[in-house]
């Protein structure tokens, strides 16, 4: 087998066979695949698809890339994934509060892709903390706290942090097949029994429209239901932030805030963590309803607060975290509002360009090679419907520079369309079983 000749097939539109993918998914990891047949095979994936049995396959490929995990644990071993959006920040909330349920969390999470923020660029933002930990530390970590939010070890699913990388930086991030093996390559090498996934819809989302998001849940459900992890997922709507904030240490803030029970600091992110759990809940067998009223318990009690403090502390950030989070975090230099150019109702917020606006703050990469900013971002941004006056503040920007604060200001100004009041949207769009 060789690079090109599956490439070629993939550009004359048809699905090389399940060998040649999962031979492909190993050259990624041993090198015998160069970044540029990487790149080019990501190209024709995301142009012309793979079959069903070909997801399959690259997925499969991808996770059996490196080390595929097993546990013994006294409790249930379950995760959580979202197809990135802005402003979801759910992962460091739900973790720990499953955590404090009795889960096991071993959560392998990935950084920013495009214009969503990364999980683990989110944790970085905290002083001292590190998330590339051995595969013993993590069985440490999670055994002891009952949860660890870190990267795919060198041994986890290396394919997928190889192909990730080049996705990333080649615009070849919108791609079912792709994203579907991405997601499912690291979550079923961490040996989980049961997972969520969180597909996100609309303007901050990678997948704008409900057919292309239910396609998605759909594949991803039937992928790692095949390989036989118990998995649903719920479409949730990302046509404005999840949280009011955008960017690496005011999201992690704001998880501070919820976590200490201030609910109304970001309510739709607290709604959405607690749906997410309780479904993952009822796939382990309870029953959904009185998994949320747990998961609320474990938030409003502080035992959540007290399994993510143990978790940054385990991963080498400040043992205080719980107590003393805001001299711990960075703050930008610049910080400043935003306002409206005229009045009227919030009609519309294009969720890609306001992610754009942080990652040219600072707050994501453009190229692979990017240093993040952790400081940078917005904080404060209106909801979709409000209505504000002229001169009212639309968000708060935090920036490097007077010169990015008003390039930001710019970019947001474009990405908020200010007029009618739109029709509310549910929060959970449909669920996918």
């Amino acid at each position: 087998m060789d690079a090109r000749s599956i490439i070629a097939a993939i550009r004359r539109k048809q699905t090389p066979s399940p060998e040649a993918l999962i031979w492909f998914a190993n050259g990624l990891a041993t090198g015998d695949v160069t970044d540029a047949q990487a790149g080019a095979f990501a190209m024709a994936v995301c142009l012309n698809g793979l079959s069903d049995n070909g997801r399959v396959a690259l997925t499969t490929g991808m996770r059996d890339s490196g080390d595929v995990l097993s546990w013994t644990l006294p409790g249930p071993v379950l995760d959580k994934h979202s197809t990135g959006g802005v402003g979801d920040c759910v992962s460091l909330i739900l973790a720990p509060a499953l955590a404090a349920c009795g889960v096991y969390v071993p959560m392998i999470s990935g950084r920013g892709l495009g214009h969503t923020g990364g999980t683990l660029d989110k944790l970085e933002a905290i002083p001292g903390l590190s998330v590339n930990v051995s595969e013993t530390r993590l069985r440490e970590i999670v055994g002891k706290v009952g949860c660890a939010i870190v990267g795919a070890t060198g041994r986890i699913a290396p394919a997928d942090k190889r192909l990730y990388a080049i996705r990333d930086v080649t615009g070849t991030v919108e791609s079912v097949d792709l994203i579907t093996a991405s997601i499912l390559s690291k979550k079923l090498a961490a040996g989980l029994q049961g997972l969520v996934l969180d597909v996100k819809v609309g303007s901050g989302a990678f997948m704008k429209t409900l057919p292309e998001a239910e396609a998605l849940a759909r594949a991803l459900v039937d992928t790692a239901n095949g390989a036989g992890c118990k998995t649903a997922a719920l479409i949730t709507d990302m046509n404005e932030p999840l949280a009011p904030v955008l960017g690496n240490a005011v999201e992690v803030a704001i998880c501070m805030e919820v976590l200490a029970g201030n609910r109304a600091a970001a309510p739709r992110l607290h709604d959405l963590t607690i749906a997410l759990g309780a479904r993952l809940l009822a796939l382990h067998g309870d029953n959904e309803d009185d998994g949320a009223k747990q998961l609320t318990r474990a938030i409003a009690s502080g035992q959540a607060m007290q399994h993510f403090a143990a978790m940054i502390a385990a991963l080498g950030g400040p043992p205080d975290m719980a107590d003393d989070w805001h001299t711990h975090l960075p703050r930008a230099p610049v910080i400043g509002d935003i306002t409206a150019p005229n009045a009227g109702y919030i009609a519309a917020i294009d969720g890609e360009a306001l992610g754009l606006a942080v990652v040219d703050l600072g707050g994501g990469r453009r190229v692979e090679t990017d240093r993040v900013d952790p400081s940078v971002g917005v904080t404060d941004v209106v909801r979709l419907g409000n209505q504000v006056a002229k001169g009212q503040p639309l968000c708060t920007v935090h920036a490097a520079s007077e010169a990015a604060a008003e390039q930001a200001a710019q970019a947001v100004r474009r990405a908020i369309t200010i007029g009618d009041a739109p029709k509310a949207n549910p929060l959970i769009v449909k669920r996918i079983q």
